[in-house]
């Protein structure tokens, strides 16, 4: 039996494994990005950049947990964090250093600008001379700046989108996704504009606009800053279903087209290889990364591995998009039912067989896990 293998060529670049740090804390400068690397990370998206980090001014506190009410395990998390605040200049030289020390690692550098084509063509023509393999265009962030019209304020119209990585494409030299925001009605159609500029891969999905909880003592929302706050990002394992759903409309439209990067409450090999089977390449974990620890990696690539080995996959191919084939509409459920009962002889009709007295055991019977 063939060992398998988690290298993975996305976009004519070669990944040692699927698993990327997302963009965020965890790649918030070279240092902590060497360490990723060096503890078996496939790939870094870097915290966000632009050109002038002076406009930039973080908070603190700037993270609230949401938490199960039994186990206090976290399942939610919002962050009101903005792009990196260090400078622009800086960034260029770190990039420049650790594509020399670690030439065979994947450098994505995440990009936001303003709504201006000679500010998003300098960014990217002096990034991608650094060296970096990748650009991911965070078009997306939900608490990103947006009175700059910055963030989701471009990625929620397919308009701008389409401008955007219009310029974007006219100078960029190597592979670009753009980063999708949630928080709009139907994800396919700012990926369809992205499409149609020419952008290689998205990356979906950023964190979802939210308001974590209000503390019922002081009436006063989470996170606090002096006794003040602003709607954030929402993440963690609870957005998981969702971004699967996101993730699942764009793969069913783009699968072999274009590159997909999942993302979104993925702490597990399991949730990963979930993202997989709906047509991502590559997937990201940043909060998981924040509350578990950057040696994760270690163990997300063995238990991918494994599950690989016990299903006779070779490689990422043979189950990526796999999955996608199995969704369809409610009138086809419908009629596939139909079909199946026929085909059973004497099956009475679910629907006559609710009792006052056992819904319970009626539901846990249509339930299929």
């Amino acid at each position: 039996m063939v060992k398998p293998t988690l290298e993975v060529e996305v976009d004519g670049l070669t990944y040692k494994n699927p698993f990327l740090l997302g963009s965020g804390p965890p790649g918030t400068n070279a240092r902590v990005i060497a360490k990723a690397f060096d503890l078996g990370w496939g790939g870094v998206v870097a915290k966000t950049i632009s050109l002038d980090s002076s406009k930039v001014s973080n908070v603190a506190p700037r993270y609230a947990k949401l938490k199960a009410r039994q186990s206090k395990e976290v399942i939610g998390f919002e962050n009101i964090e903005l792009i990196s605040d260090r400078p622009y200049e800086i960034w260029l030289e770190e990039f420049r250093e650790l594509k020399k020390q670690y030439p065979d690692h994947r450098v994505i550098a995440s990009v936001m600008e303003e709504y201006n084509k000679e500010a998003w063509q300098r960014i990217i023509t002096e990034v991608q001379e650094t060296g970096v393999d990748a650009f991911e265009l965070n078009l997306s962030c939900p608490h990103g700046l947006p009175e700059r019209k910055m963030g989701a304020a471009m990625g929620q119209s397919p308009e701008i989108v389409k401008e955007v990585t219009g310029w974007v494409m006219e100078v960029a030299k190597i592979p670009v996704w753009a980063k999708m925001t949630p928080n709009v009605t139907d994800i396919t159609q700012p990926a369809q504009a992205a499409f149609d500029s020419g952008v290689q891969g998205v990356a979906a999905i950023n964190t979802i606009l939210s308001v974590i909880g209000v503390d019922l003592k002081t009436l006063r929302p989470q996170p606090t800053v002096e006794g003040h706050t602003v709607p954030g990002g929402y993440s963690c394992q609870a957005v998981r279903p969702i971004a699967l759903r996101h993730v699942m409309e764009i793969g069913r439209k783009f699968y072999g087209k274009m590159s997909i990067s999942g993302i979104g409450g993925i702490e597990t090999a399991a949730d990963a290889a979930q993202f997989i089977a709906l047509g991502s390449s590559t997937v990201q974990l940043c909060t998981g990364a924040m509350l578990r620890g950057y040696k994760i990696a270690e163990e997300l690539n063995r238990e991918l591995l494994a599950y690989m080995e016990e299903m006779g996959f070779a490689d990422l191919t043979e189950f990526r998009g796999k999955a996608l084939e199995y969704f369809s509409t409610h009138a086809n459920l419908v009629e596939r039912q139909k079909a199946a009962k026929i085909a059973k002889a004497g099956e009475r009709n679910r629907d006559n067989n609710w009792t006052t007295d056992g819904i319970q055991k009626e539901t846990d019977e249509l339930t299929t896990n």
